[in-house]
């Protein structure tokens, strides 16, 4: 099989594996499986320990995203090793939905600087650790939603969060021009069933909206997320930066789906 993407051999950091329902286990899987190697970070040595269980032979580095001196440490047996990477995927987000729904005007400070640290600082602490690993054309890829402009109540904090991952992926890939060709963007992936998400109050609801208003009628998959992800990691993107691609089905096109409505009139009617 031909390889169009130009990925085989190539080096990437994939950050953020939880488990085999992740975007970040989907890229691992998928980077493998077209010749690439594949270096892992994940955030504790239980997830470390549960991932080489599941990918045996896999080189597995614990970093925080939370601690400054495990971030430096990742970068320095990086280069310890003469580690060059090709690319890095930040699959990283945090956010506190423990203490219920709550009004985004009532969102604790502290919630909602802590999730702006692991899902966004993150990539920009990352990026900077790691300017010195990157590979002359490499590509970051972060992951994001695929729109920051519908106020879902349920999700808290975590839109504007996004928000500001996307305008940092813009920031980043200008701030890096004047280093080289290194490239970022962001996936703005529509809903998906991962198990981050479910911990999101009231997300299967919004999931099986999400399902019904793609133009498809069938959900997004994560696969179709890691597909995104190795085109814009791949050569064949170079004309790609400083972008978030939507993936989504369809899904932000077909909000006023006419059965969409009708259902929605049928339930305010009592009908």
């Amino acid at each position: 099989m031909s390889d169009w993407l130009a990925l085989a051999g190539k080096t990437v950091l994939v950050a953020g594996v939880a488990n085999k329902k992740s975007v970040a286990w989907h890229v691992g899987r998928a980077l493998e499986g077209v010749g690439a190697r594949v270096l892992y970070s994940v955030r504790s040595e239980k997830r470390r320990t549960e991932l080489v269980r599941l990918l045996p032979g896999a080189r597995v580095l614990v970093c925080d995203v939370e601690d400054e001196a495990q971030i430096a440490a990742l970068a320095a047996a990086l280069e310890r090793d003469d580690v060059r990477l090709d690319g890095l995927v930040h699959s990283i987000a945090f956010a506190e939905y423990s203490g219920g729904p709550r009004p985004f005007h009532a969102t604790p400070k502290g919630d909602m600087l802590r999730a702006f640290d692991v899902s966004c600082f993150s990539l920009v602490a990352l990026a900077n650790a790691l300017a010195g690993r990157f590979a002359e054309r490499a590509s970051v890829v972060a992951i994001s939603i695929s729109t920051t402009r519908m106020a879902a109540e349920n999700y808290g904090c975590m839109a504007p969060v996004k928000a500001a991952l996307d305008s940092s992926v813009v920031f980043l890939a200008k701030s890096f021009s004047a280093l080289g060709e290194v490239r970022f963007n962001s996936v703005a992936a529509g809903l998906l069933k991962t198990s981050a998400s479910a911990g999101i109050p009231g997300y299967l609801e919004s999931w099986l909206y999400a399902e019904a208003a793609t133009l498809r009628k069938r959900a997004l998959r994560t696969e179709e997320v890691a597909d995104l992800v190795l085109y814009l990691l791949s050569p064949r993107s170079s004309g790609i930066n400083a972008q978030s691609v939507v993936v989504d089905a369809g899904m932000g096109v077909n909000y006023f789906d006419r059965d969409l409505v009708r259902r929605a009139v049928r339930v305010e009617d009592g009908r």
